[in-house]
């Protein structure tokens, strides 16, 4: 009697253990960390912000034009690398462009890359207009990238530098 009773038991245990692994839990989806602060839309807001009476807007060579479209949709759908191949496709086709420049700095942080992002935005600014919206885009990459170094001296003067974009008009009355 006493095996029977302890054949029931174990097999009651056993048929129990077994259910129990074909329901697991389902495992966790890591959620993506998001940063408390988006370097590009705060670089894009300010050059969006910038009213400045100056905005250089360069002619534009069609075959520069379709790699940029095209680096701005993979960059839309989250192709980081796919966006900067091209983009040096056009900087290849026209090396000294500001906007092509900055652009290119614009993608680098989203790869992580911030050295590479500082230096082309003050490369874009050396050879853009340096006043207005590109301008402002320039140097608030530079704020960006000092943020990121933890340099506050470096902040400061690349706050004032996108200060120093804006052009006020003439009054006219």
């Amino acid at each position: 009697m006493f095996l029977v009773s302890s054949f029931r038991l174990g097999s009651a245990a056993f048929a129990t253990l077994l259910l129990a692994g074909c329901f697991s839990v389902p495992p966790q989806q890591e959620k993506p960390v998001v940063p408390a602060h988006d370097m590009i839309a705060a670089i894009r807001a300010a050059g969006a912000r910038e009213q400045s009476v100056i905005d250089v807007a360069p002619l534009r060579d069609p075959g520069v034009t379709a790699w940029q479209d095209a680096a701005q949709a993979d960059e839309r759908a989250g192709h980081y690398a796919d966006a900067a191949a091209k983009l040096d496709q056009a900087l290849k086709l026209n090396p000294d462009s500001p906007d092509l420049l900055q652009d290119r700095a614009e993608v680098a942080i989203r790869l992580h890359d911030y050295a590479t992002a500082e230096r082309l935005a003050r490369r874009s600014w050396s050879l853009g207009p340096q006043l207005g919206p590109l301008c402002a885009r320039n140097w608030q990459t530079i704020v960006e990238m000092r943020l990121q170094a933890g340099d506050q001296a470096g902040v400061a003067a690349a706050r004032k530098g996108v200060q120093d974009c804006h052009k006020e008009g003439v009054p006219r009355y």
